[in-house]
């Protein structure tokens, strides 16, 4: 991770956490939802579970419930870290240190019981209004790495494309896609791919499905760079398509456009979602937009691959600039199955800054 880039954000977590009066502020994680925490430490949980307590005057105490993670934090210079086998208690303890003074924590929903039930006079609050605008709204020098992630995520599926030969195991591409991202210097890369026709209802973890002809595969790249994702979502057709299979992509093309053309400071996410599901409404394919077939239209990302906001007709979360999104009208088309097509995006005031390079177009892989 850049310095500069984790200096800044404590600076403008200090600063955020002074605007709202909150002298301790607690920030938990774990292997999966780990962004709160390292937005102030930098530290990514592989095991266990921790909370950093970040103070008024920018000083920093990691906890941590494993101990070869407390051992790598304190390698890896993440400041004090203490290991606490009971690590609802040593928060407990740190915060009647620090006297409980206005005291908040996120992500709330995630905290440890133990941590807002119990003593009467511990009093923790919910700290989302501090942290989760930090994390949606990129700063510069954090948007540097989320554009270098996105070309990262250009150039693997350049290489994906190459890997999808007839006759391959989908695990084999995914194995191929890790050696080569791994070559680059990527630590992580969240990728789910999807392999047939409308039998598949979705992507997931590769299963040893074999290509064959005819089939579309699927895939999402989600890169990381100094500590910051970015993620493409394209389709190929092993041969070459068919009319059915053009046809249904050109409506995923149309949605996707539509939705990318409508991003800028000032519309919610909701306005997104709309100008996405209406083209598909536009098809008489509106039930395809729904919970049933699909998950989200789109989604923030930065420290995590999967942030808020997500991109729903129900989410009324203003874009501002500075925001980090996908656009991707995924979902189950009736006569071809799951088909993909999605790119990154800066939000700016006016409009936005594309961060995906790779054509919009239904690929097909030669047979030879």
């Amino acid at each position: 991770m850049s310095k500069d880039a984790l200096a800044a954000r404590k600076s403008a977590l200090k600063a955020a956490m002074s605007r709202e009066s909150v002298e301790v502020l607690v920030l938990f994680g774990n292997n999966w939802h780990a962004d709160h925490l390292r937005y102030a430490t930098d530290f990514g949980i592989q095991e266990g579970q921790g909370m950093a307590l970040v103070r008024e005057d920018g000083s920093i105490t990691l906890i941590l419930d494993d101990p070869a993670e407390c051992e790598r934090a304190r390698g890896e210079g993440a400041g004090e870290a203490i290991y606490a086998p009971a690590l609802v208690a040593e928060a407990r303890k740190q915060l009647a240190r620090a006297g409980n003074h206005n005291s908040c924590a996120a992500p709330y929903h995630l905290l440890p019981y133990g941590l807002l039930h119990g003593e009467k006079d511990l009093r923790v609050a919910d700290g989302a209004k501090i942290i989760e605008r930090l994390l949606m709204t990129k700063m510069e020098v954090e948007i540097a790495a989320i554009r270098k992630a996105a070309a990262l995520a250009d150039e693997g599926y350049a290489i994906f494309r190459n890997a999808a030969r007839p006759g391959r195991k989908d695990y084999e591409l995914v194995a191929e896609m890790e050696s080569f991202f791994r070559a680059k210097g990527v630590p992580e890369n969240f990728m789910i791919v999807g392999v047939g026709g409308p039998e598949v209802r979705g992507m997931a973890p590769p299963g040893g499905k074999i290509l064959k002809v005819g089939d579309m595969v699927t895939t999402e790249l989600t890169p990381c760079y100094d500590g910051y994702y970015a993620q493409i979502c394209r389709t190929l057709v092993v041969g070459e398509p068919s009319d059915a299979q053009r046809q249904a992509f050109a409506v995923y093309l149309e949605a996707m456009e539509a939705g990318i053309a409508s991003v800028k400071a000032g519309v919610t996410a909701a306005h997104v979602a709309k100008a996405e599901n209406d083209v598909f409404r536009k098809y008489g394919l509106g039930e395809y937009v729904t919970s049933e077939y699909t998950r989200v239209r789109g989604h923030g990302m930065g420290l995590f691959p999967d942030q808020k906001p997500a991109i729903l007709e129900d989410v009324n979360i203003t874009l501002e600039a500075g925001m980090t999104l996908i656009v991707h009208p995924n979902t189950y088309h009736p006569d071809v199955g799951y088909l993909v097509l999605g790119d990154s995006l800066v939000v700016r005031e006016g409009g936005h800054e594309l961060l995906c390079g790779t054509p919009r177009e239904l690929f097909s892989v030669p047979l030879q």
